[in-house]
């Protein structure tokens, strides 16, 4: 079931997501971000072969379920967990956006914990301070991505060969230019993503012109601008991407000034995408997922 956030939340969980890469229910997830990978672990306990991890986001919990699911003792609540047994009988450490809770975590005995850059910052800190080695993540695009699985296939002692394999072939694609893009995240206020953002990333190796990729963020949320309704205008993109955070955007977008005009609209080549996948990686399915719109796309 889709998570249902005001939209002020969505854009609190847009720039967390940009920070780490999703768990829990409806906004965790949307407050992880980008995925850049440092570890942190003591000597006496290398980080190359932890036997109980615990994971805050569900990008990294869903990676750790493939490649050695009989490790994996902590998640984020998700509702991309929901109906997926095999995360049913796992603890669950974090719910939404409050904070994860260190002492549940700390009676699982893990040897690494995993969370979000910029989200989980004070909690992968004080879980240090006792010795318990962290892994901090961001994943701003496909490499971040790949980086991301390479690390956990080195603290599982597994073969990320497989999964990265399985992540390639999503993006094959058909060569050349493709379409003009316009991908629209939210309408009070209009946000787009810029190069600069996972969403970004996947707009450009999909060989989508996104209009917006060299415009340079002016707000708080890294890798996303915001539009004027003349901007949009301007634009005017062959087909115009709808984010859906299940707040019924096709419906609100009907409802501006400039909707009627745009050649994306009056072609009917306007696309709804869900948060989870192309905004916030989220899971695996997801990323699945969002390649295979974004391919049919082109």
């Amino acid at each position: 079931m889709k998570p249902t956030l005001p939209l002020s939340l969505s854009l609190l969980a847009i720039a967390s997501t940009l920070t780490a890469c999703g768990p829990q229910t409806s906004v965790s997830d949307s407050s992880p971000a980008p995925e850049t990978e440092t570890i942190e672990a003591t000597a006496d306990r290398p980080v190359e072969s932890a036997q109980r991890i615990v994971a805050l986001t569900s990008l990294s919990a869903d990676i750790v379920s493939y490649l050695a699911p009989e490790r994996l003792v902590g998640i984020p609540g998700s509702s991309l967990f929901q109906d997926r047994p095999e995360f049913q009988d796992i603890a669950v450490v974090s719910q939404g956006r409050t904070p994860p809770q260190l002492e549940t975590i700390v009676a699982l005995e893990p040897d690494l914990v995993i969370g979000a850059r910029g989200f989980h910052d004070q909690a992968l800190a004080q879980l240090e301070d006792t010795g318990i080695p962290v892994l901090a993540t961001e994943t701003n695009g496909w490499e971040d991505f790949e980086q991301l699985i390479q690390n956990l296939a080195t603290a599982t002692e597994s073969e990320a060969a497989p999964l990265e394999a399985q992540y390639s072939a999503c993006l094959e694609t058909t060569p050349g230019e493709g379409p003009s893009v316009l991908v629209l995240v939210s309408r009070q206020p209009l946000l787009s993503p810029n190069a600069n953002s996972w969403a970004g990333d996947l707009l450009n190796r999909f060989n989508l012109q996104n209009l917006t990729a060299e415009m340079q963020s002016q707000g708080p949320i890294e890798g996303y601008v915001t539009l004027s309704a003349e901007k949009v205008l301007t634009a005017d993109p062959e087909r115009l991407l709808l984010v859906d955070t299940g707040e019924g955007i096709v419906d609100q977008m009907k409802t501006e000034p400039f909707w009627g005009d745009l050649k994306a609209v009056q072609a009917d080549q306007v696309q709804v995408f869900d948060y989870y996948g192309l905004v916030n990686p989220g899971s695996l399915s997801s990323i699945n997922q969002a390649c295979e719109q974004l391919n049919a796309t082109n």
